[in-house]
């Protein structure tokens, strides 16, 4: 199957209530624009350098996330122009992703990233800094709105763990969610999605499923 064909048997399979990222680091920007000229509208890249090169060569309709890790010296670099930050996973992070949103006098969406796989290889606050900075963040950080959460499984085949995990952010979602008006859960990636879904993601990150395997040399 093409890349558009992966693309729309997963957008069918999806609830109407779930937006689907495309995660397309390492594609080229050709890729990008057939999905895009096919109505995917959300796209997700790991890398700031990446996601910029892409920006300006790609239509700016495109909604981009920024889904892996975020230094702070780097996101001056994306602040003028993307639509989501899913990996806060400090509030040092939050407080630059502030200034730079003052500078560019727009107010950046993010999605705190919640440490909820056993394994110390994946980023992430603890469920209760999560839930401080909720408390907190708006009178301190006027130009950011966080609109929800986001998590990583752990990278196993038991999938009973991988549910437990993604349940438990579940649980704090829906605890803060009326309190802090959170929308956005974005948990479940091309391996777990579906696991995702039924435990109650309303955002998917999916890019192998779409694009086929990664290419690890891409400069």
């Amino acid at each position: 199957m093409s890349n558009v064909e992966n693309l729309h048997s997963i957008q069918k399979s999806l609830p109407e209530n779930v937006t689907l990222v495309a995660v397309s680091k390492t594609k080229p920007a050709e890729a990008i624009l057939e999905l895009f000229e096919s109505g995917q509208v959300d796209f997700g890249e790991n890398k700031v350098q990446e996601l910029v090169e892409k920006y300006e060569v790609l239509p700016k309709e495109i909604k981009w996330h920024l889904i892996g890790h975020l230094q702070k010296n780097k996101v001056k670099y994306i602040a003028p122009f993307v639509h989501l930050i899913h990996s806060v996973d400090s509030e040092s992070l939050l407080k630059e992703i502030n200034k730079q949103a003052l500078k560019q006098e727009r107010i950046i969406l993010c999605l705190l990233q919640v440490k909820i796989a056993e394994e110390d290889s994946k980023f992430g606050m603890e469920k209760e800094e999560a839930q401080r900075i909720l408390a907190t963040y708006e009178t301190k950080f006027p130009f950011v709105k966080i609109v929800g959460l986001m998590g990583m499984a752990t990278f196993t085949d038991n999938e009973d763990q991988i549910r437990k995990e993604f349940r438990s952010l579940k649980i704090l979602f829906e605890k803060l969610k009326p309190s802090f008006g959170l929308t956005t859960l974005s948990i479940g990636m091309s391996g777990d999605y579906k696991i995702a879904l039924e435990e109650g993601s309303n955002m998917v990150r999916v890019g192998s499923a779409i694009f086929g395997e990664r290419i690890y040399d891409h400069p």
